[in-house]
């Protein structure tokens, strides 16, 4: 009877855990991206490199929500066309540190798309960059078995002036 009761109890949680497994999607996230000004800034900055990393934690089978924070670079461009004549100037990088909240919606069962949205504050690091309230939508797909991550974004930051870039981003998944 013991032995019975031992092997029933054995069962139901190595089948508890691994249920969970599945549906349990917390996690942390660290990857690199990269992307393109657009907007008000993209005559003065042609494309921007960044790192992110997120930790989330899976409240349902749907629903994902974390944080996050990073870095993202947008590199001056050092000529600025000006109708006809190109015109020497030395715009210095532009540099963020997002600080936000990150939410993650999984529409399909066993699919790896997702879609969502991370909102804070950028934390401007150089030289006059104040930096403003951030938001930035994104579309994504899990790779290898949701070991990785690919994802398209676009990255908002809305001060007295608007910058903005299209990003994508490759993620690894710890």
């Amino acid at each position: 009877m013991k032995r019975n009761v031992f092997i029933l109890l054995f069962t139901f949680v190595t089948v508890t855990i691994s249920a969970q497994r599945n549906l349990d999607r917390t996690n942390f996230r660290a990857g690199l991206n990269g992307g393109l000004v657009v907007g008000d800034f993209s005559e003065d900055y042609s494309f921007g490199l960044g790192v992110d990393m997120y930790h989330h934690w899976g409240v349902s089978k749907a629903l994902d929500i974390g944080v996050t924070t990073g870095f993202f670079n947008a590199f001056g461009e050092k000529e600025v066309p000006s109708g006809s004549v190109s015109t020497e100037s030395g715009f210095d990088n532009l540099q963020y540190i997002p600080l936000g909240a990150s939410l993650r919606i999984y529409p399909g069962k066993n699919v790896g798309f997702k879609f969502g949205s991370d909102i804070g504050y950028a934390v401007g690091i150089d030289k006059g960059n104040d930096g403003a309230i951030y938001f930035r939508p994104s579309l994504g797909m899990d790779l290898r078995d949701g070991t990785n991550e690919v994802n398209v974004s676009y990255f908002v930051v809305n001060g007295d002036v608007q910058f903005s870039s299209v990003v994508l981003e490759y993620l690894f998944l710890f």
